[in-house]
């Protein structure tokens, strides 16, 4: 017996294709379009003040610089912000498995842009910085630049060959991470301890000692937003609020709000617009 296989080929291809077309819409929707479906912008935070600071009475996420500006955006897309915690280390591969839309601070590295996208304007520069002894006097790199000068720095980082290059005079030592950077000078075993200055803030308020200096010239760099990968209009649309947040001085004032309710006096705190570090 002959088997005319056409009509069931013909109807196995017309239920794929309903079957598939949902899953095609989807697939082409933007996330502004699905941000507004959802009515929640997704921000992924980690507990980082003054980046991300969650409440330990409420567990709420309630101060941060990444907190204020993913709140703006949300109410100008007239969605609410949605909190999904993440780690540092795990926040790309979150974008990538769209539990997330977007993440602050994260630095646009050329191994980064191959997975995610990154708007062209910056979101904050953050600086090299020297947490010294209160009363050691520190404006230039060349004030560090001398024999008995004792700088903490982690081995192998970008600011060990810095310090290398620029404080050849003074004694480096070097340690294997950022917190037994940290540790030395808290003990007394050095007079500055040399890192961006993101860390040096909390190290600050911890310790509750020291001067938090960015030495001229001061080198700097830029940090970004992380979002998911081939979605131009809202990379077009992140990139726009970014350049008018930073342009008015708004984030510098979400950044100062932050320091404050972290308990840290923002004149005692480097800048994060190039235009304002000395």
């Amino acid at each position: 017996m002959t088997i005319n296989r056409r009509p069931m080929i013909t109807a196995l291809a017309t239920a794929g294709g309903l079957l598939a077309l949902p899953f095609v819409a989807r697939a082409a929707e933007g996330t502004l379009e699905e941000v507004k479906k959802r009515g929640t912008l997704r921000v992924g935070v980690t507990q980082a003040p003054p980046w991300f600071s969650k409440d330990p009475k409420t567990g709420q996420w309630t101060s941060g610089v990444g907190i204020f500006m993913g709140e703006a955006m949300a109410r100008t897309l007239g969605v609410k912000m949605e909190t999904v915690e993440v780690s540092w280390g795990n926040s790309i591969a979150a974008l990538q498995a769209n539990k997330i839309d977007l993440m602050f601070t994260i630095d646009a590295t050329p191994e980064r842009k191959q997975a995610v996208d990154f708007p062209a304007s910056p979101l904050l520069w953050y600086s090299l910085a020297i947490l010294t002894r209160d009363d050691l006097a520190v404006k230039a790199w060349d004030d560090l630049n001398k024999p008995g000068m004792r700088i903490a720095v982690p081995q192998a980082s970008s600011m060990d060959r810095f310090l290398t290059e620029h404080t050849p005079k003074a004694d480096i030592e070097r340690f294997p991470d950022n917190a037994a950077a940290i540790a030395a000078f808290q003990s007394g075993r050095v007079d500055a301890v040399c890192l961006f200055h993101p860390p040096l803030l909390a190290a600050r308020q911890k310790l509750g000692k020291g001067k938090l200096v960015v030495p001229s010239p001061a080198q700097s760099q830029a940090s970004s937003v992380a979002l998911r990968k081939g979605d131009t209009e809202f990379v077009a649309w992140v990139d726009k609020q970014l350049a008018a947040y930073y342009q008015s001085g708004q984030t510098e004032k979400w950044y100062e709000q932050a320091l404050t309710d972290f308990g840290l006096d923002p004149k005692l705190a480097p800048p994060i617009m190039k235009e304002m570090i000395r």
